[in-house]
């Protein structure tokens, strides 16, 4: 039978445990970071008002502001993002085209949180979109918290001034024909048609 031949290991110095220990750690985190933002577009951020947002994809350049006119595409849906949807801006044929005075304060505020090119959901909690009383037949409720799922497709830089202008003329070209008697009269190019239950063709319209 043949002898087994032990092989003595050195210790380890003091400092290089430590430098070990400092590794693993390093490493640990590192590997933590990586997992942080590979979640990232799946975390819920929650904004004073209690509005919140969800990143689905991320989009490029600034964020929206104020001055600004957006194009994009939604999806509404009461109390969850997997509830039935009750709006849909595809059924218009055609994106809707807004500034942030057009829209409830909640989806205003969730817009200036938004880039060019992204996919986020956004919801609306009780008293940041419309005030009752509500028609009966109206899809959603004062109560209700609002779910949108929202593509931008374009942000309008500095352009919300003269989108206004442009709807307040065509407004009054609106009212003139109608005061005329003129057939045909009717909603001004690019107003989108009311949803289902009536009301305003914008989500959250005022």
């Amino acid at each position: 039978m043949s002898a087994v031949t032990a092989v003595p290991i050195p210790p380890l110095a003091r400092g290089a445990v430590l430098k070990l220990w400092i590794g693993l750690v390093l490493l640990a985190l590192a590997a933590a970071g990586l997992a942080w933002w590979g979640t990232l577009p799946l975390q819920m951020v929650t904004l004073d008002s209690g509005v919140r947002y969800r990143t689905v994809q991320a989009g490029n350049g600034p964020l929206m502001t104020a001055a600004d006119v957006v194009v994009l595409r939604y999806k509404l849906r009461v109390g969850s993002p997997g509830a039935r949807v009750i709006q849909d801006s595809d059924e218009t044929g055609r994106p809707l085209v807004a500034t942030t005075a057009d829209v409830f304060p909640g989806f205003a505020e969730g817009l200036q949180q938004m880039q060019a090119g992204g996919r986020y959901l956004l919801w609306l909690p009780p008293g940041q979109h419309a005030s009752g009383p509500f028609p009966p037949d109206a899809p959603f409720r004062a109560t209700d918290t609002l779910v949108f799922e929202i593509q931008v497709l374009q942000i309008g830089a500095g352009q919300a001034s003269a989108y206004q202008m442009q709807r307040l003329q065509e407004m009054m070209q609106q009212q003139q024909m109608q005061q005329q008697g003129a057939p045909g009269a009717g909603a001004p190019p690019g107003a989108a048609p009311p949803p289902g239950g009536g009301g305003s063709g914008r989500p959250g319209g005022r």
